[in-house]
């Protein structure tokens, strides 16, 4: 799928990816490290992290705080930050820079809102002033929230913008809900396609299209079978209901990972349940089938419907079972590593480890996969051609990746 220049989408012709995916679940990792790592800070569970032009960069923490952080590892704290709901999966989340950001120096953030009847994605732009002592955010505005609020986490919240500049993607997770995913009127479970004041795209394939503003909500419930049958209790939301106007796509579960790759196309990471981690394919208006269908089952063990055969659903790309827990997606184009010219690198949180994704056209294969020894929260490529990783946890590290032949 490429975008082109006035906005809307070039319709994909069939799949290539449309081949049964293969499962990489039981892949090993490699004996040896290709690369160097050199530990530059530390974070109190540390999420996501941005770069600025000057080569320093942004780095969140889940509890609230945000750092300005320097190449050699000096941190500065940064004020004006939202409130955010910090429990379990929710807190302080992405961040990233805006693709005007050397004109206006505005960010994004996304994070776990708190409100009445509950918390709910919340997606933030600002204006980060470094002029003063200390750097802040400044006029800082909600742009878009996930209404109405509730409970549950797996929040999504990752973002692309299209690589003309002039469109944000955002996963939005559903919430440990199940049963949203499938809803066309609540934003849960979905990739949205907004412009980058949040509202919805011109071209997105519901276009002038809006939902109900009085919509079922259910907390959290077991399994899948619970989920169909589970007492739904009625929430009404603001007119316009924008959620149709605004998705891209449906059927996600929980996507931890959102980028393109050199050619336009748009690819996501996203976690199964017990099994049926997917790495997808995103195309407009395609329906990815959760709860309906996963190559994992429930945590209870009971059973999912296979995507397998099923039409009526994109499949993934590849998947992992035995998960990986994939958290990050980044494509790598620099000339530290030549080698990996146009691979795309996944983290793994419960597979602690770091993996190389290779592409023959849109079909994808792990071609190399690392024990880190921690969970993996993030990776990004950087501007100096190394690639940068954050880990999980009270103590994560953010880790610099250099050739061994230099660099």
């Amino acid at each position: 799928m490429l975008l082109t220049g006035c906005g809307a989408p070039e319709r994909a012709q069939p799949s290539e990816a449309a081949k049964p995916p293969v499962n990489y679940g039981a892949s090993k990792p490699a004996s040896a490290k290709p690369f160097k790592t050199e530990p530059v800070a530390t974070f109190d569970m540390p999420w996501a992290l941005a770069f600025l032009p000057d080569q320093r960069m942004l780095v969140t923490e889940k509890p609230g705080r945000l750092w300005l952080v320097t190449a050699a590892g000096a941190k500065t704290a940064i004020s004006g930050l939202p409130r955010v709901h910090f429990e379990d999966q929710g807190g302080l989340l992405f961040v990233a820079t805006s693709p005007t950001f050397a004109q206006n120096r505005q960010i994004y953030l996304t994070y776990s809102e708190p409100g009445e009847g509950g918390d709910g994605l919340a997606l933030a732009r600002a204006t980060l002033d470094t002029s003063g002592a200390q750097p802040a955010l400044k006029d800082l505005h909600v742009i878009w929230r996930q209404l109405p609020r509730g409970k549950g986490g797996q929040f999504g919240g990752y973002i692309a913008f299209s690589p003309d500049g002039r469109y944000l993607f955002l996963t939005s997770g559903e919430r440990q809900r199940f049963t949203p995913a499938q809803d066309p009127d609540q934003a849960l479970g979905k990739i949205l396609r907004l412009t980058l004041d949040g509202k919805p795209a011109p071209g997105n394939p519901g276009a002038g299209k809006v939902g109900a503003t009085t919509i079922g909500v259910i907390d959290p419930p077991e399994n899948t079978g619970a989920a169909a049958t589970a007492v739904v209790r009625k929430a009404t939301i603001p007119a316009p209901n924008l959620t149709p106007a605004e998705t891209w796509t449906t059927g996600h579960r929980n996507s931890y990972g959102l980028a393109f790759d050199p050619q336009g196309r748009l690819w996501e990471t996203e976690m199964g349940p017990q099994g049926g981690d997917e790495l997808n394919l995103i195309e407009p208006g395609k329906n990815y089938g959760w709860p309906v269908v996963s190559y994992g089952k429930n945590y209870d063990d009971t059973a999912i419907a296979s995507p397998a055969g099923n039409a009526s659903f994109q499949q993934p790309a590849l998947y992992w079972n035995p998960i990986i827990a994939p958290a990050g997606l980044a494509f790598y184009s620099g000339n530290m590593f030549p080698q990996w010219r146009n691979s795309a690198f996944v983290g793994g949180l419960a597979s602690t480890a770091l993996i190389r994704i290779e592409f023959d056209g849109a079909v994808p294969r792990e071609a190399e996969r690392w024990d880190m020894g921690t969970r993996i929260r993030a990776v990004m490529a950087g501007p100096d051609g190394a690639l940068w990783i954050l880990e999980d946890g009270s103590d994560g590290r953010l880790l610099r990746l250099t050739s061994k032949r230099g660099g």
